[in-house]
């Protein structure tokens, strides 16, 4: 029997890792949200009664909240943790399709949307990290993932032109490099660090999109073109996390995973 922690099951990729993984009933399955009652309620529906999936209310940047997350998981299953899947994260949709440089005339948007990417998305999952190292510390497999973008890789960025989605790019290479540091550190304790991307997915897709991001998206769409002559859209939240779950299973600190960032196909192909 495993038992993993996921953040951010509330809708799109989260929720497809818990619906996935609770398939399994000798799976246990706990997932972190801010709003536990309309988790459970969608969980309810769409799911069924799962005695194998727990909800947890926590806002990953309210260290308290996730303390007292982990410390509940402990009791459940006796202070232990296999999986740690950090897949929450604040993606702004605020002039998502402009580039870093066209802020020039709202600088504080920019700032707030760097300081917030920034805390959601590194300091938040630090802390996220730290606080369940204990229990993976005593887990079986040993495992801690953090869902990243293609969208942080320097060299994708610089060759094919991708402006989009700077704070969250930005904060997300921030985090590879925090995982990269705790698997230098834990590695010699048999814990694998590990930054996947886990592809283009329709989680989210704008509603009433504005013109701007019309002719952002139509742009990107071109240049994930040019970069991957196959691509034809967005795969879905289910063929992700099939995906992201077999690079999981692969991969161990003993094949020298560790600290790496990969796409869903276990390489640097992010399309």
């Amino acid at each position: 029997m495993a038992s993993y922690l996921v953040t951010g099951v509330s809708r799109g990729l989260g929720f497809e890792f818990l619906k996935q993984l609770s398939n399994n009933s000798d799976n246990t399955v706990f997932g972190l949200v801010r709003d536990k009652a309309a988790t459970d309620k969608k969980v309810k529906s769409e799911l069924g009664e799962r005695a194998n999936v727990h909800i947890l209310a926590a806002d990953i940047t309210n260290y308290d909240a996730v303390k007292k997350s982990a410390d509940h998981v402990a009791k459940v299953t006796g202070g232990k943790l296999d999986y740690l899947i950090a897949n929450a994260a604040y993606q702004s949709e605020v002039r998502a399709s402009a580039g870093i440089g066209d802020f020039t005339d709202q600088p504080e948007l920019l700032e707030k949307d760097l300081l917030d990417s920034f805390n959601i998305n590194v300091v938040g999952n630090i802390h996220l990290i730290n606080l369940y190292l204990p229990l993976i510390l005593k887990g079986t497999t040993k495992k801690v993932i953090a869902i990243s973008t293609g969208m942080a890789d320097i060299d994708f960025i610089a060759k094919f032109g991708v402006t989009i989605g700077s704070p969250y790019a930005i904060s997300k290479a921030a985090m590879n490099a925090a995982v990269a540091k705790f698997s230098a550190q834990y590695a010699g304790q048999g814990v694998l660090f590990l930054n996947i991307s886990p592809g283009l997915v329709n989680t989210r897709p704008f509603d009433n999109p504005t013109e701007e991001q019309k002719q952002g998206a139509a742009i990107m769409l071109a240049r994930f073109r040019d970069y991957a002559p196959h691509f034809t859209g967005p795969i879905t939240p289910t063929e992700s996390v099939n995906h992201v779950m077999s690079v999981i299973n692969k991969a161990s600190v003993e094949n020298g995973d560790g600290g790496s960032f990969v796409s869903h196909f276990g390489n640097k192909q992010w399309l």
